[in-house]
C-alpha cells in the first residue's frame, strides 16, 4: 500500500514538473489570473463578471456564426501562445520572481494535474458502470442528457453559455472564501431535516 502511494506521489510530482516546464513562460500571467480568480481583492468578482459580460455583449451585438466564434477563439489562443512567453518577462520583470511565487506556481500546476486525474477517474468510473451495470448506465446517461436537452430548449444558448462561463470562473473564489461549503452544508442540513420529518411521519 505504501509503495503504491509512493509511486502515485512520484507520478504526481513528475507530471507537475512537466506542466511547470510547459507553462514556464506563462508563470507571471498564471499568477495574476490565479489571484483574480481567488478574489484576493474584494472588487475582483466584479472585474470577472464585467469582462465576461463585455465579451458576451460583443458576441450578442455582432451576432457572429459559430464557426467565426471558434476561429476567433483559436486565433486568440495562438496569438497568446506566441506573444505571452515573449512579452511577459518584459512586462513583469524576470528578476522579480520570488520563492513565494514559485511555490504558488507549483501549487497551481499540482492542482491542475490533480483536477485532470479526477476527471480521468470519473470517466473510468463511468466506463466501469457501463461494463458492470449497462442498464443503469443507459438510464442514468439518458435521463441526464434529456434534462440537459430540456434546459437547452428552455434557455437561450448565449445566455446559458454566459451563465455557465461566469459560474465556472467564479468557482475558485467561491471555494476559497468558503461560500460553496457554506451553502452545500445548508443544503445538506435542510435535506436531513426533511428526511427526519418524513421518518417521523412514517413512524
Amino acid at each position: 500500500m505504501a509503495e503504491g502511494d509512493n509511486k502515485s506521489a512520484n507520478q504526481l510530482a513528475a507530471e507537475t514538473l512537466r506542466l511547470e516546464e510547459y507553462f514556464q513562460g506563462w508563470g507571471e500571467v498564471i499568477l495574476v489570473v490565479d489571484r483574480t480568480l481567488r478574489w484576493e481583492k474584494p472588487w475582483f468578482p466584479a472585474v470577472i463578471v464585467g469582462v465576461v459580460s463585455f465579451v458576451f455583449l460583443m458576441i450578442y451585438f455582432l451576432d457572429p456564426s459559430v464557426l467565426s466564434v471558434v476561429s476567433c477563439f483559436v486565433m486568440c489562443l495562438c496569438l497568446a501562445d506566441y506573444l505571452v512567453p515573449r512579452l511577459a518577462p518584459r512586462i513583469f520583470g524576470s528578476n522579480q520572481w520570488t520563492t513565494d511565487q514559485q511555490q504558488r506556481f507549483h501549487e497551481i500546476c499540482s492542482n491542475l494535474v490533480k483536477t485532470r486525474r479526477r476527471i480521468i477517474g470519473w470517466w473510468n468510473r463511468l466506463s466501469a458502470l457501463k461494463e458492470e451495470k449497462p442498464k443503469m448506465y443507459l438510464m442514468s446517461v439518458t435521463i441526464f442528457l434529456a434534462m440537459l436537452a430540456w434546459i437547452g430548449q428552455q434557455v437561450d444558448n448565449l445566455l446559458l453559455t454566459y451563465l455557465l462561463v461566469t459560474f465556472l470562473l467564479l468557482i475558485p473564489g467561491l471555494n476559497k472564501h468558503g461560500i460553496i461549503t457554506k451553502y452545500v452544508g445548508m443544503g445538506k442540513r435542510e435535506i436531513n431535516k426533511l428526511l427526519k420529518q418524513k421518518e417521523k411521519k412514517n413512524e
